[in-house]
Order: structure tokens, then sequence, then C-alpha cells
């Protein structure tokens, strides 16, 4: 249930930011007389502004102009609606499977979908901390040379993983103080912003390996 929700919640995003970006290149080419009418709006007060024109019929290059964009905000709001949806399936759906890792800082009920589908695409293989790391593409690999001791990233795993992994470690990078003070004095240490993020993602896949050990588990009926 999970991985259908995320499958039709994934394409709607990708719909809608085509939408806007498709939106957003055709006010370039649109008459200057409608441009000037739309330039310098928010986000939102452009897209309510373009799904509520009137085109008429269609005899002129403004009209067919009003016509299109009006096309295209009304999509992006239908699509915005549906990824709503979407996502309260998603966290009702994750907060049944694992409640500790949606309530997780940083994580949610989208990041947590990920995890769990991936998860279930691999149950064999995760058998300790150190093999979801690995699954997830950031158990450290040695990259020592000389006299210097470090570990670079792993460029290996599942990819949509590893990109759920680091938009949680961006978020706790902004907006989590333990993290914040483990980035300050990782700096101060003369770490770089690379390896820093190399070893949080590391954390952060520890703490989710055990979010998902202490989940609740299917009862077994006889």
């Amino acid at each position: 249930m999970i991985r259908h929700t995320k499958i039709a919640r994934d394409t709607a995003v990708k719909a809608r930011t085509q939408a806007m970006v498709t939106l957003k290149a055709l006010l370039v080419t649109v008459p200057d007389e409608l441009r000037e009418q739309l330039t310098g709006l928010s986000k939102m007060a452009l897209l309510e502004r373009c799904a509520g024109l009137r085109p008429g019929p269609l005899s002129s290059t403004v009209a067919s102009a009003k016509r299109a964009l009006r096309a295209l905000a009304r999509r992006w709001l239908d699509l915005d609606q549906e990824i709503k949806e979407h996502d309260m399936l998603l966290e009702q759906l994750t907060t049944q499977q694992a409640p500790e890792l949606v309530n997780a800082f940083g994580i949610g009920a989208d990041t947590a979908a990920e995890v769990l589908i991936v998860v279930g695409d691999n149950p064999e293989r995760i058998r300790s901390q150190a093999a979801f790391a690995k699954l997830a593409g950031v158990a450290p690999i040695p990259a020592s040379s000389g006299t210097t001791t470090r570990h670079r990233f792993n460029r290996g795993g599942h990819r949509q993983l590893n990109a759920a992994l680091y938009r949680v470690v961006i978020v706790r990078m902004r907006f989590h103080q333990p993290t914040i003070d483990y980035v300050t004095r990782r700096t101060a240490d003369g770490k770089t912003k690379q390896e820093i993020i190399r070893r949080l993602k590391r954390y952060l896949a520890r703490e989710i390996f055990q979010a998902i050990k202490a989940r609740p588990q299917p009862a077994v009926t006889t």
C-alpha cells in the first residue's frame, strides 16, 4: 500500500514541477500587455491569477496565451491537491508501520515511506546496522593516502534512499540543535562539510535501523 501510494505521489510531484516550469517559461513569450499584469507576483498569487483568467473567443495571441496559462495553473493546483491527499495517506500508513521513524526529527512520512519500501524489498539483506548502511550507500569507504587517514562517500547503494537520508541531514543541520552543535564542533576540528555530512548520514542510518527494529510486528494468527 505504501509503495503504490508513493509511486502515485512521486509522479504527481514531477508533473506539478513540470507544470510550473512550463508556466514560467510561457510567461516569457506571452504578449507584453499580459506579461505586465503577471510580473512580480508571488508563486501562489500567480497561480490564482492565471487560474482565473478568462480567455474568451480564441481570436488572438492574448486569448491563446490566457487559455494556456489557465490550463497550466489549474493543472498545478489540481496536482497540488492530489499530492496533499497522497501525503495524508502516507502519513497514516507509515505511522501504523513505524511510528518512531515517522516522529523522528526531519524524517516525516515521505522519507519513512522510502525507507519502508526499501526494507520491504530487501528483507534478507538487512541483518545489521552495517548492512543497512551499505544498502543505503552511507557505509564509509577508506580513502587514505600516505599519512592522511580519511573516508569518503559510498557511491553505491539504493540512490533514492540515499537521497532521502541526505535531505533529512540537511534539515537537521539547519533546525536540529544537537546536529547544529555537532557540525560546529566538527568544523572546529578541521572537518570539511562533505565529511560532516557523510558522518551524519551514517549516524542517521543507525538511528533509522533502530526505529525499524522497534516497529510493531504483525500479529500471527493460528
